[in-house]
């Protein structure tokens, strides 16, 4: 029974972002916003609206490892299962912005989550600085997504995605803002369900709450930015599949983390693992996006298969510490001392020849208008 009502708010999660975001983008298209600002933006606050539901309902129940664990591990889950997914299914472009503004960003704001957190709590001054971070973020994307905006060909992309727009009657206001009322209720609905779950799992497995948050609960929030990035990859949305990723990341770090350490008077305690391994991992994730990001403005095949192989090696590294496995000790040897490694000469290897392609690229075109 557990299973099937841990299954069904998974469920309900995953349709009600659905609806959610449906009407949002919508909501949004009337308004004439770039498509890449929404996916930074309406596309990935939406996707990221499980996360939120289920930290909210974690502090309200006093299971505060949970909301912690949910919002870290999504992250994690984004970069290394998402887009490694995504970019496996098709080669992913990645939008220059994302490159200079988004992803350094992400790296910042990660770095500040573990500053925040050397104390071993997150306090409510913390929260309420990273909610004025994601404030700030929305306002400034959406004043730059109007800049952008490009009226008929902007509608195209959404009707392309979403479905066609009809005229911005009243009937069709209220239609798309009922699909936001059903979005949230079903989100609400699911994460109750979800989270009281998941405490009886994590009691029977033996599984500390971080733990439970890091792995099943952040997989199955997470499951609403999978789907959104590996349909926008079957349908060459790219800007889409990406944007989403890095957009929901900053919303988890700064929405999520900020909601739920404002809302806990004490602050919101940072287990002992978390600060020494899961945030760090977090801040390694967001880094290790640049210099693959960087290297063409790409996410080849291979660079999808090492996301996605990471995150397996991620995983299967809770599951042996939290139940003590005996292959723990060779486990840990083998990535610190061969996998970390190679990957880091690999990520290096990769930043420098791009930044080697984009000096010649800016050689030659120096050279063009010179000549002209």
């Amino acid at each position: 029974m557990t299973f099937l009502l841990l299954t069904a708010g998974l469920l309900l999660l995953t349709l009600g972002a659905d609806v959610l975001v449906r009407g949002s983008v919508r909501l949004s298209a009337r308004f004439g916003i770039a498509p890449l600002i929404v996916g930074l933006t309406v596309v990935a606050f939406g996707t990221s609206a499980p996360e939120l539901a289920v930290s909210i309902q974690s502090i309200l129940l006093g299971r505060d490892a949970i909301s912690l664990g949910n919002a870290l591990g999504s992250n994690i889950f984004n970069v290394l299962a998402t887009l490694g997914i995504a970019s496996i299914i098709a080669p992913l472009s990645v939008s220059q912005q994302l490159v200079r503004l988004d992803v350094p960003l992400s790296i910042g704001v990660s770095g500040l989550v573990l500053l925040f957190s050397l104390d071993r709590r997150l306090h409510q001054t913390d929260g309420f600085v990273l909610l004025a971070g994601i404030i700030a973020y929305t306002v400034f994307m959406f004043i730059k997504g109007r800049k952008q905006g490009n009226g008929d060909d902007s509608l195209d992309d959404y009707e392309r995605e979403y479905g066609a727009i009809a005229n911005s009657g009243f009937i069709q206001w209220a239609q798309d803002l009922a699909l936001v009322g059903v979005g949230i209720f079903m989100l609400v609905s699911g994460s109750k369900l979800l989270v009281d779950n998941a405490v009886d799992l994590a009691r029977s497995w033996g599984m500390s709450e971080l733990v439970i948050g890091l792995t099943i609960i952040s997989v199955g929030t997470s499951l609403p930015e999978l789907a959104t990035s590996v349909v926008a990859s079957f349908k060459g949305e790219r800007d889409i599949a990406v944007g989403n990723v890095i957009g929901s990341n900053l919303f988890n770090l700064l929405g999520v983390l900020g909601v739920a350490a404002s809302l806990t008077p004490a602050g919101l305690p940072v287990p002992p693992d978390a600060l020494t391994f899961d945030i760090p991992v977090a801040i390694a994730v967001a880094v290790a996006c640049l210099p693959i990001f960087f290297s063409g403005y790409t996410i080849d095949r291979w660079e999808g298969a090492l996301f996605l192989g990471y995150y397996v090696a991620y995983m299967s590294y809770l599951i042996f510490k939290s139940t003590g496995h005996e292959m723990l000790p060779l486990f840990t040897t083998a990535m610190w001392g061969f996998a970390l490694p190679l990957t880091g000469i690999t990520l290096s290897i990769l930043a420098w020849r791009g930044w080697r392609d984009r000096q010649k690229r800016q050689r030659e075109r120096s050279a063009q208008d010179h000549l002209a």
